[in-house]
């Protein structure tokens, strides 16, 4: 499916639809808080250490995906810089999710690409040949699949199972409207918030 309806979706949404399951763990954080990414998993499992296999990612991808990749939360080296980064942007690809570091914060910034990263280091990662592409990373308790939407938001990264992705866009999309209908009539009134807080406290005793 296209990815277009997920562009539109916050992550909060799509996690409802998917009821709290399939996020990527909380110390993964977007660089800008503007940036929103939606798009297809191209999955890299890397070595400390190491990021050469990101090159080959980068020339898998198509224009909109994701980069994703799993370093085992280690920070010491750089999957990539603003030279790395900068190329995958004029590549066309939708974005960069890391359990890891990168460097050149204030270049990256200023090359206005989405990036969801662990940490932040001066250090160089190293070209030994090692990493895989495009196959199954595990990054917290949730598995990436390649092919998988990945969304993301300055609350954080929700996976999308491909096969799952129609049901879970018109659940979040469900879900929006009936959050905007909550707050309609819930807020309306002093009452109608004293109403709906002694629906739910009274629902927790039974």
């Amino acid at each position: 499916m296209s990815n277009e309806v997920f562009q539109t979706l916050p992550t909060t949404a799509v996690s409802d639809a998917l009821k709290g399951k399939n996020h990527l763990p909380s110390t993964i954080k977007v660089l800008d808080a503007r940036h929103h990414i939606a798009g297809k998993a191209v999955t890299v499992k890397l070595p400390i250490y190491e990021n050469g296999a990101v090159m080959e990612a980068m020339l898998r991808a198509e224009p909109g995906d994701i980069l994703v990749v799993d370093i085992e939360n280690n920070t010491s080296r750089a999957v990539a810089g603003d030279f790395v980064i900068g190329m995958m942007k004029k590549l066309g690809i939708g974005g960069l999710v890391v359990n890891g570091a990168i460097r050149d914060v204030e270049a990256v910034l200023a090359l206005d690409f989405p990036v969801f990263v662990t940490g932040i280091t001066p250090a160089a990662g190293v070209k030994n040949g090692g990493g895989k592409v495009n196959i199954p990373v595990t990054i917290g308790k949730t598995t990436v699949q390649p092919g998988d939407i990945i969304v993301g938001d300055v609350n954080g990264v929700v996976v999308v199972p491909q096969e799952a992705a129609l049901e879970v866009a018109a659940r979040a999309k469900e879900k929006i409207v009936q959050d905007e209908e909550r707050e309609r009539t819930v807020t309306a009134s002093r009452e109608s918030i004293i109403a709906h807080l002694t629906k739910v406290t009274d629902s927790l005793k039974a």
